[in-house]
């Protein structure tokens, strides 16, 4: 069972994002364990699953889970455009040890309820017993994971134990906290502080990949100053290329040895690389 403040984790790519940067997925690991985070995400939005190749991910799983010191949870993204895809990354990742399986709704298509239940119960048995959540996060997927699929979907899958839930406002992450019985994670840090008021369990964060001890001091201690930092890291980077913000702070600090990213992403200009490193 995931717990408390989860990092959505960048993940480490090198030549121009071409391979996988082997060597900085154990230092972030640590610096995100020392940082007071409780565990992370792999290969997820703020990861760039969807743009790697399912070796890659498989391999940057692995990477991840290798590195996890004691009492830190990994959970992997599973979720891929093809329910063939998704399947074998979700059954791979009970293979090298993850503590939890997320899975987003395929994009590109507009799924009705039948396609979504039939896609995301195979991903579920195929994780079985481990641990499954669902990703809900309709900016990304291009619609919004019904809540009756989700009730449906728990009367199939055993291992079903929550969702992480990135969606805005608050409104739209609502519904998905009236479903008694299920862990729910918020992706959007502004929304944490309510979102725990009304029963989340926690957090899943992308800013947490870098700035550990501020979502941690929110996650753990409902922290104001925290809710604060949060809010305005969030307006700020909305100007600037996001993953390739993330990994020039993670760079410019020695936790990454290269911050580059996965085409179509690019890499920051200078100008956008002083905005990102005076976050």
């Amino acid at each position: 069972m995931l717990r408390g403040a989860i990092a959505a984790a960048v993940t480490p790519l090198r030549d121009g994002g071409r391979r996988l940067d082997e060597d900085s997925f154990e230092p972030l690991v640590r610096f995100l364990a020392d940082g007071g985070i409780d565990g992370l995400l792999a290969c997820g939005t703020t990861g760039e699953g969807v743009v790697l190749t399912v070796e890659e991910r498989r391999r940057a799983a692995e990477l991840f889970l290798r590195a996890r010191p004691r009492g830190f949870s990994v959970a992997v993204h599973a979720g891929a455009q093809t329910t063939h895809d998704t399947v074998a990354l979700a059954a791979h990742a009970v293979e090298a040890g993850a503590d939890a399986v997320a899975v987003i709704a395929p994009p590109y298509f507009p799924l009705d309820e039948e396609e979504l239940l039939g896609h995301l119960r195979a991903a579920a048995s195929a994780c079985a017993p481990v641990p499954f959540y669902v990703y809900e996060f309709a900016a990304r997927s291009g619609y919004a994971i019904p809540v009756r699929v989700i009730e449906r979907l728990r009367e199939h899958a055993a291992n079903l134990r929550g969702l992480k839930v990135s969606d805005a406002p608050f409104e739209a992450l609502e519904p998905y906290l009236a479903l008694e019985g299920l862990d729910v994670f918020v992706g959007s840090e502004p929304l944490v502080a309510e979102g725990m008021r009304r029963g989340a369990a926690g957090a899943v964060s992308a800013l947490a990949t870098v700035w550990p001890e501020v979502v941690a001091a929110l996650v753990h201690e409902k922290s104001e100053t925290a809710r604060a930092r949060v809010m305005d890291l969030r307006d700020r980077l909305r100007a600037l290329p996001f993953h390739a913000a993330l990994k020039a702070v993670l760079e410019h600090r020695g936790l990454l040895l290269h911050g580059d990213v996965r085409p179509p992403l690019r890499r920051l200009t200078d100008a956008e690389r002083a905005a990102a490193l005076a976050l």
